[in-house]
């Protein structure tokens, strides 16, 4: 049997080429769920593929998915916690029907309720990021870390969500970039491209594979309003539930981000 994260790279990028199929044949059917997000055909059918393999991987793991499954299918009879699989087989679906490069697939598997192993794939820009606890994180297998604001660097940007502007009053001193995908805005940050990253309105799903990688780059990453998404609570019907998520270079940023993204 491979590692878990063998596997998740594997079924990412098995998922990308899917996906990657549906983006070129013209036949893409979008519709919007009760939140007015957007869903189409594609995302369902990498949300399918991605359950079966799970399940066929590791049967006795639970899984929660955006399309599939979005509350946490917790047997309150088993003494054991089982691991947890939490997949978006479609971040940046915007993105991806209206033809624009940038939107992947997240998979996380969580233990004990917290990330273990993380993989992102972004397939029409070909980077796949991945960690896990305790072991570092990459991009395309080169080690990630997070780079600090220095003089010599003086250039960065504040990577966003178009909610951010509408729901809250930014003083950020860098230039903003709306990249329509969460999990790929707080990439940047891991990669050194971002100092910071915020989002206002993400979902378990968005944030529970990016969230480790942040921390595994050596960078910070936290709700704003203090609200704790992990570890996973039994019951809980994730749809509802959002978590508006900063990431950041330093902690030192991150202090100071609190007081520059003030909800209106």
């Amino acid at each position: 049997m491979i590692s878990a994260i063998d596997f998740a790279i594997q079924l990412a990028r098995q998922t990308g080429q899917l996906l990657i199929e549906h983006f070129h044949s013209g036949d893409l059917q979008t519709s919007f769920k009760p939140d007015r997000s957007a869903v189409t055909n594609a995302d369902v059918a990498a949300d399918r593929l991605i359950n079966a393999a799970i399940r066929e991987y590791e049967p006795n793991a639970l899984l929660m998915s955006e399309e599939l499954q979005p509350c946490y299918p917790c047997d309150e009879t088993v003494t054991v916690p089982q691991p947890v699989w939490i997949v978006d087989p479609l971040d940046g679906t915007t993105n991806f029907s209206l033809g624009l490069h940038i939107w992947g697939v997240l998979l996380a598997r969580l233990v004990d309720g917290w990330t273990e192993t993380a993989v992102l794939y972004f397939p029409l820009v070909d980077e796949l990021y991945c960690a896990q606890r305790g072991q570092g994180a990459f991009l395309n297998g080169r080690p990630l870390k997070v780079v600090p604001p220095t003089a010599e660097r003086p250039l960065s940007f504040f990577a966003c969500c178009a909610r951010t502007f509408r729901k809250y009053q930014v003083s950020i001193p860098y230039k903003a970039r709306i990249l329509g995908s969460a999990a790929y805005s707080m990439c940047m940050v891991t990669r050194g491209a971002s100092l910071l990253a915020f989002e206002a309105t993400p979902k378990i799903w968005d944030i529970a594979s990016p969230w480790l990688l942040v921390q595994e780059a050596g960078g910070v990453i936290e709700t704003l309003d203090g609200s704790q998404p992990f570890p996973l609570k039994p019951g809980v019907d994730y749809i509802r539930q959002s978590y508006p998520t900063l990431a950041a270079a330093t902690p030192d940023l991150a202090v100071r981000a609190h007081q520059q993204i003030v909800p209106k």
